[in-house]
């Protein structure tokens, strides 16, 4: 059974980069279900088999797996004839069971990528006032210290913070639209912790890269933040 798996996973069980290793590793097995690669009732190849072709630790795989587990699809099985197997029937793209539209769901990312790396870089080339400095830091201790059930208003108000000290009504208000559509996908989808700790972590260097103004390692960390994200959606709702 798992020969031919190993055989048409070559392509999706590649080495993820490590810059979000967590929500690649997700993306990378969500792929290889919804594709049919490892069908349903069907086992995935085996923890360490799977850490060394995605490139991952064995840490980062099972905080993968196991967000799967609670999203409903896959099992894990103990014994000699145990594994992580494919649930039989899986949820439906989206929380509430409508299906998503691809292109409007990378039209949204694409979208959110050019402005907030750009918000991001615009905002570190700034001389920011002590009453900018004061915004982001507060924003970014009530994103990090947030509970889980308020976390993505949290985060939307952090990241639409980065617009605000760009002095950019402008760009404001885009961000503010762009966040609104991005905020109705992320509903459709799962809050894992392993995210959110890792997205806490890039919200520093976000935010660090401003306070310090360096536009280049400010736009780089968002890319990066970004970027996770994006795995994530594209993961669950494609």
């Amino acid at each position: 059974m798992e020969a031919p798996v190993a055989n048409a996973g070559e392509a999706l069980f590649r080495p993820v980069r490590t810059g979000n290793a967590f929500e690649e590793t997700v993306e990378r097995l969500l792929q290889a279900i919804r594709l049919g690669v490892v069908g349903a009732g069907e086992r995935l190849p085996s923890e360490r088999e799977l850490a060394e072709r995605l490139g991952v630790s064995r840490v980062t795989l099972r905080e993968a797996i196991r967000a799967l587990s609670d999203a409903g699809y896959v099992e894990s099985r103990r014994g000699r004839y145990g594994g992580t197997f494919v649930n039989e029937t899986l949820p439906a793209p989206g929380g509430d069971g409508r299906k998503m539209d691809p292109a409007l769901v990378e039209d949204a990312l694409c979208l959110r990528y050019v402005l907030e790396t750009g918000a991001a870089e615009a905002a570190a080339a700034r001389s920011l006032t002590p009453a900018d400095r004061q915004h982001l830091t507060a924003t970014l201790a009530e994103a990090c210290s947030s509970e889980l059930d308020d976390y993505r208003r949290k985060d939307s108000r952090l990241h639409l913070a980065i617009a605000e000290v760009t002095a950019s009504g402008s760009l404001t208000t885009a961000m503010a639209d762009v966040r609104m559509r991005i905020n109705q996908l992320l509903d459709q989808i799962p809050l894992l912790e392993p995210n959110l700790e890792h997205s806490n972590a890039q919200h520093e260097a976000i935010v660090d890269a401003i306070l310090a103004g360096d536009p280049g390692a400010a736009r780089q960390a968002m890319a990066e933040h970004i970027e996770g994200t994006a795995s994530l959606l594209r993961a669950f709702l494609a």
